[in-house]
């Protein structure tokens, strides 16, 4: 039977989907899925997985795919990060079997997919991914969609989208950010520049981007055309989203933790989910958020979810008639809603410094600060600032090294070949040199063995003589005996 495309394969095998969970690192787990199967999401995404990981090691594949498998779950579609056509493909291919369809990410902005090259740092590489796509399209059994980020030109964008759907893409997720806006710095969304691919395409369009509530998923449809709508942080903080609730928390921990029982995930995921659901309420009882980050079991956490609860009952119970949210929260703490991430100015205020001076930064601070675009230090560099006050981070106090002539990574200052260790190696290697500066010594070696061998030969010579003049004069003794 043929593989459905297009609008037939999002009617008949994702079943019109409208809602969809997008896809999380660590966070997009069975278990979470799950939860929003129950509470309205029609169409799931695996976490982000590497193809070229996937493909080597079984361990990975059980962990992340084949130990999932789960009839509830479905539709799904399965998401990889590559840059090789032929790992992407063979990857896709041990994966086929367990979903719906085969999702390459050209959407992730962060910096673990600037080093790795993948995600949304290929948008420029246009020949590449179309060899991707039409290798994927050739070979799987199911059909290939794309997520992607947007450039901040609408007629590029829209190149780029008709570039993927010539190529063999089937459905396109469209993030309205470019790759610059992450973080702090992630703002609004352009629904304009989605709007433009879905009416240049003839493919299905997913939106994503500035998605909090039900009625955001209902506005961008209408704004944009799209087929549907895909959430991540809004379903994180209110996994009922699409169901156009907004529940107790506890009830929705409870009933998380209740299927991670049943489908156990690590516990770094249930702990970041619980960080996510209790957000607001964790800004109130600090000693419970530190807690819920030092608990070692499940059922530690499952004791901090039931602390949670029972002092927002208290809370509730002391409730006076008529009182009001705090902080601008548009509901009370103890109910799911939606987190708005501060931006640059919001964040500094928000640890009593101005905009203009230097102070805490968020998670992603890091990475602002590798590309060079921050005076400020990451929570990390300020912990190494505490432990040693004379560290410096001044890039440009930095020691400068050479670079290897092969690959460009730092050289061994003393190596033979101007080269790192790895290339060095493997140069000795081939020429049986030797590099004192790495201490890789296969000239040396090769000579010993040679000697050693020499010297072998010269102890065996005499043996082999005084048997062979033994042999020589046993025969002359037999003949004399004959003869007589």
């Amino acid at each position: 039977m043929p593989k459905l495309r297009g609008e037939a394969f999002w009617r008949e095998t994702l079943r019109s989907a409208h809602y969809v969970v997008a896809p999380m690192v660590d966070q997009s787990e069975l278990a979470w899925r799950l939860l929003s199967r129950r509470h309205g999401a029609q169409l799931c995404y695996t976490p982000m997985l590497h193809a070229q990981v996937f493909l080597r090691d079984a361990n990975y594949r059980r962990e992340n795919l084949y130990g999932e498998a789960c009839p509830e779950d479905r539709p799904l579609i399965v998401q990889f990060c590559a840059n090789d056509p032929e790992v992407f493909v063979q990857a896709a291919l041990l994966a086929q079997d367990y979903c719906d369809a085969i999702d390459l990410n050209l959407g992730c902005p962060q910096m673990i997919a600037k080093r790795g090259h993948y995600g949304a740092f290929l948008q420029e590489e246009w020949d590449l991914l179309q060899r991707m796509i039409l290798l994927a399209n050739e070979k799987l059994s199911v059909p290939i969609t794309c997520k992607i980020r947007v450039f901040p030109d609408i007629d590029k964008t829209v190149k780029y989208a008709q570039m993927l759907e010539k190529a063999g893409c089937q459905l396109l997720t469209v993030h309205g950010r470019t790759k610059e806006q992450k973080g702090p710095l992630a703002g609004v969304a352009s629904w304009e520049h989605i709007q433009a691919v879905r009416k240049a395409v003839n493919i299905p369009v997913f939106a994503n981007g500035n998605i909090q509530c039900l009625s955001d998923v209902e506005e961008c449809i209408r704004k944009t055309g799209v087929h549907g709508v895909m959430s991540a942080e809004g379903n994180l903080h209110n996994p009922a989203l699409f169901e156009g609730r907004n529940p107790l928390v506890w009830e929705m921990a409870e009933e998380y933790l209740e299927i991670v029982r049943k489908y156990p995930c690590p516990l770094s995921y249930v702990r970041a989910h619980l960080f996510k659901l209790w957000h607001h309420t964790l800004q109130v009882y600090q000693q419970l958020r530190e807690e819920l980050a030092k608990v070692k079991t499940l059922e530690g956490i499952v004791d901090v979810n039931r602390e949670l609860k029972l002092r927002c009952q208290e809370e509730i119970a002391n409730q006076k008639e008529g009182e009001k949210p705090k902080e601008g929260l548009p509901f009370f703490h103890w109910i799911c809603q939606p987190y708005i991430r501060p931006g640059p100015k919001e964040r500094c205020r928000e640890n009593g410094d101005s905009g203009t001076e230097k102070g805490v930064r968020g998670k992603r601070a890091l990475e602002e600060e590798e590309d060079g675009n921050s005076e400020l230090l990451s929570k990390n560099k300020q912990k190494k600032k505490l432990r040693n006050p004379n560290k410096s981070f001044d890039p440009s106090l930095k020691p400068k090294y050479a670079k290897c002539d092969q690959c460009g990574n730092p050289k061994g200052n003393k190596c033979v070949f101007n080269m790192c260790r790895g290339c060095c190696k493997k140069r000795a290697f081939k020429e049986v040199a030797d590099c004192p500066g790495h201490g890789l010594l296969f000239k040396t070696k090769y000579e010993k063995s040679l000697s050693w061998q020499h010297s072998q030969r010269g102890i065996q010579t005499p043996e082999i003589s005084q048997r062979g003049d033994a042999e020589v004069g046993e025969t002359t003794v037999l003949k004399e005996a004959g003869d007589s």
